[in-house]
This record gives structure tokens, sequence and C-alpha cells, in this order.
């Protein structure tokens, strides 16, 4: 989703009670986040293996809680590029469909599959492995799916172990 009033307060992404949520799942991971929200309690410190870096696909909100527009994500979507060349993810958890609409791209036809489809998959976005799941604000309205989400995010760990494995 795009930034929400929170986050504007904050300057970080997920920063409201979607953003607890998302802390604790990567903390029952073992990572913590590596750009973590101002006004948390910093945990140890990590090392780099054990760090997630959070960020938005979207880096401003559109007006008057307006939908982002293609031409706004394809705006953003270079700073997302910049980002990712500076970050050098090993993985990307792609969480919501706007975030699926920019990582997934490279592969049109991918962009307009539902969630529910693309999950359980292991996509690309330029080389780096992709895996696609629910965003925390839909996790906080619709609890089924948390299930479902904890599960992505256990696929996208022993991904992320097979490529350093293999």
């Amino acid at each position: 989703d795009a930034p929400d009033e929170d986050e504007d307060r904050a300057g970080a992404p997920f920063a409201g009670q979607d953003g607890v949520l998302l802390t604790n799942m990567l903390r029952a991971l073992g990572l913590q986040r590596a750009n973590p929200v101002p006004s948390a309690a910093p945990g140890p410190l990590q090392t780099a293996a054990q760090r997630a870096y959070v960020t938005n696909v979207l880096k401003c909100r559109p007006a008057l809680g307006a939908m982002p527009q293609a031409a706004e994500l394809a705006q953003c979507a270079a700073y997302l590029q910049r980002e990712i060349a500076l970050v050098q993810p090993k993985i990307i958890l792609a969480m919501g469909r706007y975030a699926n609409q920019v990582v997934l791209a490279e592969t049109p036809a991918l962009v307009t599959q539902p969630l529910g489809k693309l999950r359980g998959a292991l996509h690309r976005y330029q080389g780096v492995p992709v895996v696609v799941t629910y965003p925390p604000k839909l996790l906080m309205r619709n609890s089924a799916d948390k299930a479902k989400a904890w599960a992505d995010l256990c696929f996208a760990a022993a991904a992320l172990d097979a490529a350093r494995i293999g």
C-alpha cells in the first residue's frame, strides 16, 4: 500500500500497527529490521544476514488517499530500483499488489495475476529471488490470511537458506 499517516509522521515504512506485526513476524524468523521505525526500541545488533531492509514501493502518499496511478508507480519504480541496487538484497518479499506490479513488471503476465495465485512460487526481479505475500495492513483486517503470510515468510527464509547452501 501507499504510505499512510503513521508512515508520513515517522518518516519510515510500516510505522503503525501493521509495522509492529511485520517486525514481530521478522523477529520470529530471527531477523530484525535494518531500518527500524525511529520510535521503536532498538534490539540487539544483528549481523547483516539477520537484517531485513524494509521499504515502500510508493515513496509518497497519493492525494486524499486516492489509489496510486500507473504513472506514479512507474515514477517510484526508478527509486526502488536504485534502493535495490544499493541494498543488494539476497531475496525480496513483495507485500501487496503495488509491490507486485512494480517488482514483477519484468514478466507482464504476472502483473495481472491475483496475489493468491502468485504465492508459493519463486519469482525474479533483476536476478533477485522474489516471494509474494499479503501486505501487513491487509493482515490486520483479515486475520485468516496471517497463516498464509507466515507460510510465505517461511518459504522466503527456506529459499534464502537454499541459496546460501547452494
